[in-house]
């Protein structure tokens, strides 16, 4: 095969993997995971259940493609905020961890229909593990952020958790700065004694 045939054969591919994602974000947020068929994936994508097969395993590969196509995407937002906060000579971790929470708020309104199918419950079995592994992985980084300080880890990665949901379900760009602000008026607590 010549490499003009194969870098073809390899764009069709391609084309017809992304056609397929974006059919099923369609078809999940519409329906619900699992309200969704398969043959409305193909049916929206105009391809066949051979071509989808061929790139996924089936419908709960799919989702969790998209789900982690938009996690990379997050963690690219956020990446990219605390490294802008850092290079502007920010060196308080809270203000850094603010910015950063803020780019994954607004990820979240700007895609906000696959945020929310995220957060609602109707995945494939076994998704809300894969949810609480990646909440630990995120309070693991932030852990590192904010050395020797446990509570205040726990307490302003659980506090922006309940923000994620609460602003992606209902759109509030004005609560997710309200709860910034508040988020980040924490500090550790003293020692005792």
């Amino acid at each position: 095969m010549s490499s003009d045939v194969e870098r073809a054969v390899t764009g069709r591919g391609a084309a017809t993997r992304v056609g397929l994602l974006t059919a099923a974000k369609e078809v999940f947020v519409s329906k619900g995971f699992a309200e969704a068929g398969v043959t409305d994936v193909v049916a929206r994508a105009n391809a066949s259940v051979g071509s989808l097969y061929h790139h996924f395993s089936g419908k709960a590969d799919l989702y969790l493609t998209l789900f982690e196509d938009f996690q990379g995407r997050q963690t690219q937002r956020t990446k990219r905020a605390a490294r802008e906060a850092r290079e502007s000579g920010e060196q308080d971790p809270m203000r850094v961890f603010l910015r950063a929470a803020r780019a994954y708020l607004d990820g979240c309104l700007e895609e906000r229909e696959l945020a929310a199918l995220f957060l609602r419950g109707d995945g494939p079995p076994g998704f809300e593990v894969v949810m609480r592994d990646r909440l630990r992985t995120w309070a693991s980084r932030n852990a590192a952020l904010f050395e020797g300080q446990p509570a205040l880890v726990v307490a302003i990665t659980g506090a922006l958790a309940a923000a994620v949901n609460e602003v992606t379900l209902s759109g509030d760009r004005k609560l997710a700065d309200d709860v910034l602000a508040i988020i980040g008026q924490l500090r550790p607590v003293a020692p005792a004694g």
